[in-house]
């Protein structure tokens, strides 16, 4: 799976948890999930249970932290998948 298909799919799970619609026009790699999107800490980790559902991996804890912007998890998203091929 390439960048932009994990962005695909990655892209409506974190529109759901946006509470401010304006901020999810402009969504690119340098989006800060939390700063940017303002989704508190408890709907990034409804985020990382919906990532780890639709596309089969499981994120630790430590790669929570990691996951600070949209590129970094499309990055880890992707990584994950090809360790799992």
């Amino acid at each position: 799976m390439d960048k932009a298909e994990i962005l695909t799919k990655l892209e409506p799970i974190i529109k759901t948890y946006i509470t401010q619609p304006d901020a999810a026009a402009s969504i690119t790699d340098d989006t800060h999930l939390l700063r940017d999107l303002k989704i508190n800490s408890a709907h990034l980790i409804d985020i990382v249970l919906d990532v780890e559902a639709a596309f089969s991996i499981t994120i630790t804890d430590d790669e929570v932290e990691k996951m600070d912007t949209v590129g970094n998890a499309v990055a880890m998203i992707g990584q994950k998948l090809i360790k799992t091929e």
